[in-house]
């Protein structure tokens, strides 16, 4: 299959607001974008992805996002997480009817392309599918085969939302990059020690080169900027 991908993403002035204890208000912006970048490089890298729209009604991450190869469509019915989800995906199919749709979290800066392209192998094979983050509570990516419509229920504890509309509930043990987004300053420390993109690790002014062992305590401070 030849997938397209769905990322949303708020206007960067509001992103990313629960990363405030651990990092400064100049820098999260910076950091929301950043996030995106990386997950839209890493999503354009992986052999299952034809194209990404990026859902979003910043000027700045559009025409960055654009840079990358990524289609940026505004966020037309202006209503929230899922409404943004379901433009993007009705964009991908009056584009290509038969297209299979995925929405994909927008702060996944350490995702790796193959681990994704193993997440799209598994959704493949289902009408529709979801993969759960890293704490087993919310979900990082939602699936539907063509034909289907996505219906996404994102938001707080989404992964028995989605389980509950009928979708297949992913379980491959080898794909963290794919569920850790970053919400939290321990969300963060968790994806920098998985090892995050060049344009997190740029800003954070850290090695971008996923180190062989964890090198930090979990509880290490981040920069502020």
């Amino acid at each position: 299959m030849s997938w397209s991908l769905v990322v949303p993403l708020k206007p960067l002035s509001r992103a990313k607001s629960r990363l405030a204890a651990a990092t400064s208000d100049d820098l999260r912006p910076g950091l929301a974008l950043a996030f995106a970048q990386d997950t839209v490089r890493a999503a354009l890298a992986c052999p299952a992805v034809r194209d990404v729209v990026v859902v979003t009604d910043d000027p700045l991450a559009a025409d960055e996002l654009t840079a990358l190869g990524a289609l940026a469509v505004p966020d037309t019915p202006g209503k929230g997480l899922n409404a943004a989800l379901a433009h993007g995906a009705a964009t991908v199919r009056a584009r290509r009817p038969e297209a299979p749709v995925a929405a994909l979290n927008a702060d996944l800066p350490a995702l790796r392309p193959m681990e994704l392209d193993r997440v799209l192998t598994t959704a493949s094979e289902f009408r529709r599918a979801f993969l759960a983050d890293a704490a087993g509570i919310g979900t990082t990516f939602l699936a539907a085969a063509p034909q289907w419509e996505l219906n996404p229920a994102f938001g707080g504890p989404s992964r028995a939302r989605h389980r509950a509309t009928g979708a297949h509930d992913i379980s491959l043990p080898d794909v963290p990059s794919v569920r850790q987004d970053v919400d939290t300053g321990p969300d963060l420390r968790a994806a920098v020690l998985m090892g995050v993109g060049p344009h997190t690790a740029a800003l954070l002014g850290i090695d971008d080169t996923p180190p062989p062992t964890p090198s930090a305590p979990a509880g290490s401070p981040l920069p502020h900027g």
